[in-house]
């Protein structure tokens, strides 16, 4: 029968040496096993310091912006209408004219000498109308009114003496060759009053064919007349509107050509801003939209209005023209100059909205933000995204107002991982607080 032999009978059988080393090796993991369960109980969870910020409500607006070139109001680039030197300026570059006002005078002698001309020759024609409309009636006409006077009452005179024998004639007091003598008679007088009636229409009619021939020769010498005050003046250049000289090529004595432009006059109290933006930017434009303006170190921001959006693309850069139309009251803004536009396509009241490094967007489009909660640990939250002002963005679905979100540290950041909330630097509060804040 065995017999379980105890340590330390093993100890006494074992030579001296073996039992020191085993001894050691006993002490040694003795202390490996007290090493790691210390190091065990002492480790700790990592936590992530970040940074956050609450979802909040404020107004947010769709932005687009473009490069455009400016643009006045209206231009005029006055062109002569006669070739003939110059005579007189009256403006220089950088004058200030009103609408109608005379900007310069060319050589026009000659064209005054027609107009005399012409002025007389409308004045003996006048007179030669008034002279035909108003004398008195020829006497051929008098005397052929005269003769259809007298011929009608020679016809009335025989109608009733042949009614009155026909009436005698059935009652039997009158004869019947009295009676056919009287219609011989009736039928003389009626064909003598035909004749002269027809003579007075003819001598009618003559008398209004040469009223006719004064009326025409009255309307050409007004016409020619007028035709030559009309180039007489073309040789005095005039403003049609309101605004600045802004170009004057030629000087006193030089020949100013028919077609050729003599003076530019520009109005710049307000200017368009023209851009030309592509399809997809242009939709959301409307007319009245508001925009923005600026010059970098010319001007500070002007405010304007969408005034065109083009309803066609241009064929050569398949984009959409628009203009925006800005106040110009100290004359600041130069035609010609680059400038910055800002329109406004759309303002959301009351939205959602985050600061834009909050969102995260995977390779597959989907966008995510990591939800700082209130158990202290991020955790990820699908969002959809709507407009985007600067660095603030609306979220139309997966927020709540509230709600903390990770702005900084938040890139590669596991779900679920335990994190401290940095506090903010003051010029970060200061922009959170004013975030929503138009």
């Amino acid at each position: 029968m065995m017999r379980r032999i105890g340590a330390r009978e093993r100890r006494a059988r074992l030579p001296a040496a073996d039992w020191r080393w085993a001894g050691a090796a006993a002490v040694v993991v003795g202390m490996a096993l007290v090493g790691c369960s210390s190091r065990e109980a002492g480790e700790k969870e990592p936590v992530v310091t970040v940074e956050a910020a609450v979802v909040k409500r404020g107004t947010l607006q769709r932005i687009v912006t473009a490069d455009a070139v400016l643009f006045p109001l209206h231009q005029a680039s006055i062109v002569p209408k006669v070739s003939a030197p110059v005579s007189q300026f009256y403006v220089n570059r950088g004058d200030r004219v009103e609408r109608g006002q005379l900007l310069a005078l060319l050589e026009n002698k000659d064209l005054a000498a027609a107009v005399a001309e012409s002025r007389g020759a409308y004045e003996q024609a006048e007179a030669a109308y008034e002279t035909a409309t108003k004398a008195s009636v020829p006497e051929e006409v008098q005397k052929a009114e005269l003769d259809v006077k007298a011929a009608k009452e020679a016809l009335d005179a025989a109608q009733k003496r042949y009614d009155s024998l026909q009436n005698l004639y059935r009652q039997g007091a009158a004869a019947r060759k009295d009676v056919n003598d009287a219609g011989v008679a009736l039928t003389q007088a009626r064909n003598a009053y035909e004749i002269a009636e027809k003579h007075l229409t003819t001598l009618q009619l003559v008398r209004a064919d040469s009223l006719k021939v004064a009326e025409g020769q009255l309307a050409a010498a007004r016409a020619r007349y007028e035709g030559a005050q009309a180039q007489l003046n073309y040789s005095k250049i005039r403003s049609p509107i309101e605004g600045v000289v802004t170009d004057r090529p030629l000087y006193p004595g030089e020949m100013a050509t028919a077609g050729a432009p003599l003076i530019t006059v520009m109005d710049t109290s307000r200017v368009v801003a023209r851009a030309h933006l592509p399809q997809s930017e242009a939709q959301l434009l409307k007319l009245g939209d508001r925009a923005t303006l600026s010059v970098p170190g010319v001007i500070d921001e002007l405010s304007g209005t969408v005034t065109m959006v083009s309803p066609a693309l241009d064929p050569g850069s398949t984009t959409v023209e628009v203009w925006v139309e800005v106040p110009n009251p100290h004359r600041a803004l130069k035609p010609g100059t680059s400038a910055r536009l800002s329109m406004v396509a759309e303002t959301v009241t009351s939205a959602l909205m985050i600061p834009a490094p909050a969102l995260l967007t995977a390779a597959d489009g989907s966008t995510t933000v990591m939800l700082a909660g209130a158990d202290g640990r991020a955790h990820q939250q699908s969002v959809k995204t709507g407009i985007r002002q600067n660095d603030l963005i609306q979220i139309t679905d997966g927020l709540k107002e509230g709600d903390q979100v990770v702005t900084s540290g938040a890139y590669g950041l596991a779900d679920n991982t335990k994190i401290k909330i940095a506090a903010p630097p003051p010029e970060s509060a200061a922009k959170q607080g004013a975030g929503g804040k138009e």
